[in-house]
């Protein structure tokens, strides 16, 4: 009889325990399914504003490969990736988990990161998804493709929402690698960064459904409201440390120690300005070792759009500098910088002779020039002789090219592709396509094709994106709304 109630008891236990839902059973105990917002911020931050590409400095006539036949540098390059979806759904597990655990300060920091990466993909492309993208946990696994136009509105009106909820919301912002939780660096922040979406659409002052000069006017006139960055301690920018896995991109990169070169009409640029910013980019060329190390003559550039033969000739003949080594040889070396005082100045200078603003451009355009050269290291006294050079002077009518020059100058191997889209903006300066090496029928391209996955899942969508941009079909020469004047 005892046996017969032990084994009852089994059967009985067996059946309650299979009444449990079959979800239980998938659940992993050891991989938790929920997070904190602090830490999701800290991964989103490294992603965000690690953004030193080489390859971004070889399409804009920085740096020049003697390696191989790279896609950027000779203007062949394809398709790009939706990689940033993936970092924006991290940003939706961040505000989920901000909502779950009630810290809204978390919420307003995924605004901006929304803007973020949203307008990384949408000048890397044209249309994209965006009001249906994000959706997969409700099974839409082929969004729609927005208009450039709307993406554009939407960022603006994100940004702008996500500097005042900022200002409102209670809570520390823990996990913040970026400002150390300080909100009004944040601030400053998202409101320069509106100011930089909105001059990247100076060919839609015509527009009246962005009102670009009147949203731009709007931040610069209430600073108590939208304040801006007061100096180069409020740069948006990531720190290196010598830690595994925290070091400078590119240390001990073999290719940038053998085989990066400056490119000769970028020297040309720094010598023509007497800017010793050169001495910090590049190493002197090994045909003039013994010259001092501040003679602009020791330095030399190879052509961006010439073939590799040519390019290896003179680097055999030693004229031509490498990259400085402190690229390569220093685990800390420099932040990595996404937006930073010296840009919003050179911003607020070109919107003063856009006439967006009043003020003093030259007055801007100094500040942005003393601000990179303090980055780069040049010691006050050679900051304040370089700013009374004649040729540094601002010219009338030909203001806009001094400003260009200078803020392409600061941009080196910092900001990602910031750089290439401003001159793609502006056509300032002019990159070198004479040489025999440039392929694309020696065009510099505009855009990047659409990932070769959405043709495969979600083709109607992204086939109607392209008919209604490009009529050529998805190229890499096709003129996006964001550069056809209104």
């Amino acid at each position: 009889m005892r046996k017969l109630s032990i084994v009852i008891f089994c059967l009985l236990a067996t059946a309650f325990s299979s009444c449990k839902k079959f979800e239980h059973f998938q659940t992993d105990p050891n991989k938790p399914t929920q997070s904190t917002p602090e830490l999701l911020l800290t991964n989103i931050e490294t992603k965000a504003f690690n953004d030193i590409s080489t390859s971004g400095a070889f399409a804009s006539r920085y740096l020049v490969n003697t390696d191989g036949i790279d896609a950027n540098q000779y203007y062949n390059w394809q398709r790009s990736s939706f990689d940033d979806f993936n970092r924006l759904r991290l940003v939706v597990k961040m505000e989920e988990e901000a909502t779950r655990t009630n810290q809204p300060v978390y919420l307003a920091l995924g605004k901006f990161f929304r803007a973020w990466f949203f307008m990384r993909l949408t000048l890397t492309f044209g249309d994209i998804p965006y009001s249906e993208a994000l959706k997969g946990a409700a099974e839409n696994f082929t969004p729609i493709y927005d208009k450039q136009e709307d993406i554009f509105l939407n960022i603006l009106n994100e940004l702008k929402s996500a500097s005042d909820q900022l200002a409102a919301a209670d809570g520390e912002i823990r996990g913040d690698v970026i400002y150390g939780g300080k909100k009004e660096q944040w601030k400053r922040l998202i409101n320069s960064f509106s100011l930089r979406v909105l001059i990247s659409l100076s060919q839609k002052e015509g527009n009246a459904k962005l009102k670009v000069k009147e949203r731009f006017a709007e931040i610069v006139n209430n600073p108590a409201k939208y304040p801006l960055m007061n100096g180069t301690t409020d740069n948006g920018q990531l720190v290196f440390a010598d830690l595994q896995d925290n070091r400078y991109p590119y240390y001990n990169n073999n290719s940038m120690q053998t085989a990066f070169y400056l490119e000769e009409n970028f020297v040309n640029l720094l010598k023509q300005y007497k800017d010793p910013r050169l001495f910090r980019f590049a190493q002197k060329a090994t045909k003039f070792a013994s010259l001092p190390d501040n003679d602009f003559s020791a330095y030399g550039g190879a052509k961006g759009s010439a073939t590799i033969d040519e390019n290896n000739s003179r680097v055999v003949n030693g004229e031509v500098s490498k990259i400085a080594k402190r690229y390569y040889n220093d685990p800390v070396n420099e932040p990595s910088i996404v937006l930073g005082y010296a840009e919003l100045q050179f911003i607020l200078a070109e919107a003063v002779v856009r006439g967006w603003i009043s003020g003093n451009a030259a007055d801007f355009y100094k500040k942005g020039i003393q601000a990179s050269m303090e980055f780069c290291k040049i010691a006050p006294a050679d900051i304040t002789a370089y700013l009374s050079q004649p040729s540094v002077q601002l010219t009338t009518g030909k203001e806009l090219e001094g400003i260009f020059n200078q803020k392409y100058i600061g941009f080196f191997m910092n900001s990602g592709w910031q750089v290439f889209y401003e001159q793609r903006r502006t056509g300032l300066p002019v990159f070198d396509v004479s040489g025999n090496g440039v392929l694309n029928n020696k065009k510099v391209p505009r855009r990047w094709m659409y990932p070769e996955s959405e043709l495969n899942l979600n083709r109607q969508h992204v086939s109607d994106a392209i008919t209604r941009q490009y009529p050529q079909g998805d190229n890499i020469n096709g003129v996006m709304w964001l550069l056809v004047k209104e």
